[in-house]
């Protein structure tokens, strides 16, 4: 069994010989490093999803500030200036926008609440039927915040994938889990357990 040098406390690893630094043992990543966010969501997105998702972004009046996040954005993965992404039409900002893998958290969790709100209605309508929670298309009503039961999340989740494509699906049940993990975690481990990526 090969012997591990013990890193001496009062050495910076800088200090030490290469070899000696590739032998320390780093700690294990946390779980909380690696929990889903809305920027791995977005990440993880079909290519098609993405185009949705920015396309809603830039149609959204009420988005402003990740417009604007989005253009620095894409004009430092085309290196432009900002006013040149400004004045593209907006199919090929959205397009842009959707081919950047990594955005930042504020711009990737407005663009998941946008696309679902514009594109995915209907299903965010279905699931709120499936659980018995009172909705306005899609829109849950005020006061009824209660956190369903796995055994319903389960069902509403079996109804839905019957009736959606499981990508969307996915996407669904892991943008609700990062926006609301008190009312929506459990939808995180059933997306991967239902649905894997």
């Amino acid at each position: 069994m090969p012997r591990v040098h013990q890193a001496n406390p009062g050495v910076s690893s800088q200090e030490r010989p290469a070899h000696e630094r590739a032998r320390v043992k780093e700690p294990p990543v946390s779980d909380a490093a690696t929990s889903m966010t809305p920027a791995h969501i977005w990440g993880e997105m079909t290519a098609e999803q993405r185009l949705a998702a920015a396309g809603a972004l830039w149609d959204d009046g009420d988005s402003a500030a990740q417009q604007a996040e989005a253009v620095h954005a894409v004009a430092r993965q085309l290196r432009f200036r900002p006013q040149s992404v400004i004045r593209l039409p907006a199919e090929k900002r959205a397009r842009h926008l959707a081919s950047l893998r990594i955005v930042s958290e504020s711009l990737a969790s407005r663009a998941l609440v946008v696309y679902h709100l514009t594109a995915k209605r209907p299903m965010l309508a279905a699931f709120l039927d499936a659980l018995g929670i009172p909705h306005e298309d899609g829109l849950i009503a005020e006061g009824a915040k209660d956190a369903p039961d796995a055994a319903r999340f389960r069902e509403a989740a079996a109804a839905l994938l019957a009736q959606f494509p499981p990508a969307d699906v996915r996407t669904y049940f892991l943008t609700l889990a990062v926006q609301d993990p008190a009312t929506w975690g459990a939808l995180g481990p059933l997306a991967s357990e239902l649905i894997p990526s």
